[in-house]
């Protein structure tokens, strides 16, 4: 494997990781004053945020590449690739390909590869809004370049 980074659901990690970034992110937005004031904050203390703040990165603060794929699990039914497709676009997002699976039990996979360098929207909020449209009923970030 190339490279020392891995992509982790924070669901599996101890909080800890987490409080790190959103300390990271109280003092990028200047909510707080100093390191103190956010580790207090998030319940760290500070001697854990400088051991981790060099090597823990919100999803978002690393998603700055210029192609992303992901897939998804659609239902079979008409107009829902065109609502994925049109929302993309309309975000300023541009497909590269498109791969659907034939359909089964109602069901079809999808996986897309698309170039976010215009993207309107973050990464995150992108796959997030995708999941909320109708017909939609997974998705999965799987690489990004």
């Amino acid at each position: 494997m190339k490279g020392n980074y891995l992509v982790i659901d924070k669901r599996v990690l101890p909080d800890v990781y987490e409080k790190v970034v959103n300390a990271k992110k109280l003092l990028k937005e200047r909510k707080v004053k100093d390191v103190t004031e956010a580790a207090k904050t998030v319940n760290i203390s500070r001697s854990v945020y400088y051991k981790y703040k060099d090597f823990v990165f919100d999803f978002v603060e690393t998603a700055q590449g210029k192609k992303v794929t992901f897939n998804m699990m659609i239902v079979d039914k008409k107009g829902v690739l065109s609502e994925i497709l049109n929302y993309i676009s309309g975000e300023h997002g541009s497909i590269i390909t498109i791969n659907q699976g034939i359909p089964m039990n109602e069901r079809a996979n999808l996986t897309l590869t698309v170039d976010i360098s215009s993207l309107n929207v973050d990464l995150k909020t992108l796959l997030d809004d995708l999941g909320k449209l109708d017909g939609v009923e997974k998705v999965d970030f799987i690489a990004m370049e």
